[in-house]
């Protein structure tokens, strides 16, 4: 209320488009400081401080000859080859006395049992994401594509956001125990309540931005149903979803530690996966297990943004961009 809003107002009358929105976005803050005399006239000398350093003109000598551009740029790339070579000489140094370390207490059967460990808690993630996608996505156009609406709904949602959600471990704890309900199951949601937001924020701020133009033509050409968010709407707000995919998965990786592990009190209710691995080991103390299981998920979160997410944004961004 007191930044964001007031800045999302204000930055609306930089859209580029030919038409401009009957629902703008408003901000009580912003129409108080623009009907305020006293704050107006606070803001007249810091204004006019920033309008004359804008002035100042900055002289760069640029190079004027084609060999010294050259002699820069192969600089520059030899540079960025010795930062690189000593970049995987110190990763190769780390990891060889990590291996070393972890050789002193794990073994190889172990080993293969974090790594399927890691690819159920991947599961886990994947589905819970989708799951969160089909709700959210829906409901983050809605609300993005009418201000009014948006301004309602956000307060609520960004206090959702907020609220702590181990507040609610203790509930599905009881609940799993009175019911003898499978852990695996439904200590679940427990992972993405509180990093689903992030998908439903990044959707609302790409359906909020969306070009009113492209909104005039699809109603002009009665685009509508399954044509309309196949061909307008989801190839608009997609590089917005994609950030909030990506962060609401690394999210529920770091959640996963905390949510397939639950207690309270004496009461201890564990779901198969390597967050409950790390939990454990790390409340019984043993380091090698521990680096272990932090290695082995730091593994799976590089590669699981390489073989998706990063193909995904690369797409985004090169194809769906609406600037």
């Amino acid at each position: 209320q007191f930044l964001f809003r007031p800045l999302v107002a204000w930055a609306d009358k930089f859209r580029m488009e030919n038409t401009s929105s009957g629902d703008a976005p408003e901000s009580w803050l912003l129409d108080l400081i623009r009907r305020t005399r006293l704050i107006h006239r606070l803001l007249v000398p810091m204004g006019f401080l920033l309008a004359t350093l804008a002035r100042i003109p900055l002289r760069v000598q640029l190079p004027k000859s084609l060999p010294v551009v050259t002699t820069i740029s192969k600089r520059s790339r030899i540079g960025d080859i010795i930062w690189a070579a000593f970049v995987i000489a110190l990763t190769v140094f780390v990891v060889w006395h990590v291996v070393a370390y972890v050789r002193t207490g794990v073994t190889l059967d172990e080993v293969w049992h974090v790594f399927v460990l890691g690819l159920i808690t991947l599961l886990r993630v994947l589905l819970l994401i989708a799951i969160a996608s089909v709700i959210w996505v829906p409901l983050g156009v809605l609300i993005g594509l009418r201000p009014a609406l948006a301004g309602k709904v956000q307060p609520l949602a960004q206090f959702l956001a907020a609220f702590p959600a181990n507040l609610l471990f203790p509930v599905f704890v009881i609940v799993i125990v009175r019911f003898h309900l499978n852990p695996d199951i439904w200590l679940s949601p427990l992972i993405v309540l509180g990093t689903q937001w992030y998908i439903l924020f990044n959707v609302i701020a790409g359906a909020s931005a969306y070009p009113n133009d492209y909104k005039e033509a699809a109603t002009n050409f009665r685009i509508r149903g399954w044509q309309w968010w196949k061909k307008a709407m989801l190839p608009g707000i997609f590089p917005y979803y994609i950030t909030g995919a990506i962060t609401a998965s690394g999210g529920a990786w770091n959640a996963s530690i905390v949510s397939e592990f639950v207690q309270w009190g004496d009461t201890k209710v564990v779901a198969h996966g390597l967050g409950s691995y790390i939990a454990q080991t790390t409340a019984a103390g043993d380091f090698p297990k521990i680096i272990l299981g932090i290695a082995m998920m730091s593994l799976f979160v590089t590669l699981f943004n390489r073989v998706l997410w990063r193909p995904l944004y690369t797409y985004a961004e090169s194809r769906l961009r609406l600037d």
